[in-house]
């Protein structure tokens, strides 16, 4: 297989990974709709790095010893689990608070921590707690490394190829919450997208704890 080959090929896949809605999707969706561009942008990033480590370690051959482990992934796998309910439920635990007054602007979305770094820990932490990234690159990288070729340099351009396609459709998707963003100032507004956002999150993590 040609490298170009290679790259187009590996390209398709995780193209098609990238545009099905899932985790990634609904918490830059949700980030980026309250008006939180900086963390939106901390959350894209976050998942890239998380990517990006996850291509490391995969080139270095570390996550093939990882996955090997039973006890090591069932702990990953458990540790993440427990983060994304966490998440979910503290989502759904605060659309119960005290709203403000009908017709009135969110005072807490007015007043939110538009941290980069939040919610760079955020997009990271959201990545790297999800053993099925790891799996997915033991898996798939090794079939588009054309023999010949260094592991390490062709896993990184492949996981570079992952985070360009990644970082593109987070593009898409942060302008497109931008233009839901004047609705979202209305409490019942992010209420509601709090709750879809919430059940969302902790369903991916109790279908992680139970290994579907």
């Amino acid at each position: 297989m040609a490298i170009s080959t290679a790259l187009w090929s590996f390209a398709l896949v995780v193209g098609l990974l990238t545009l099905t809605p899932g985790l990634d999707t609904a918490l830059i969706l949700r980030t980026s709709a309250l008006g939180r561009r900086r963390r939106a942008w901390g959350v894209v990033l976050g998942i890239q790095s998380g990517t990006l480590l996850w291509g490391v370690l995969t080139s270095l051959g570390v996550t093939a010893l990882f996955t090997a482990s039973h006890l090591a992934y069932l702990t990953l796998r458990w540790a993440g689990a427990a983060y994304l309910v966490w998440m979910g439920v503290r989502m759904l635990r605060d659309t119960f608070r005290g709203l403000p007054a009908e017709g009135a602007d969110d005072p807490a979305l007015l007043a939110g921590t538009d941290s980069f770094a939040g919610g760079w820990r955020q997009g990271v932490l959201t990545n790297l707690l999800n053993p099925k990234m790891g799996a997915f690159y033991v898996a798939v990288l090794p079939q588009f490394i054309p023999a010949g070729t260094s592991h390490f340099t062709m896993g990184l351009l492949l996981a570079s190829v992952h985070i360009v396609m990644g970082l593109a459709w987070s593009t898409v998707l942060i302008g497109f919450a931008r233009v839901l963003h004047g609705r979202l100032r209305k409490p019942q507004a992010r209420r509601v997208l709090d709750r879809i956002t919430g059940t969302v999150v902790a369903a991916f993590g109790v279908r992680l704890a139970l290994g579907d």
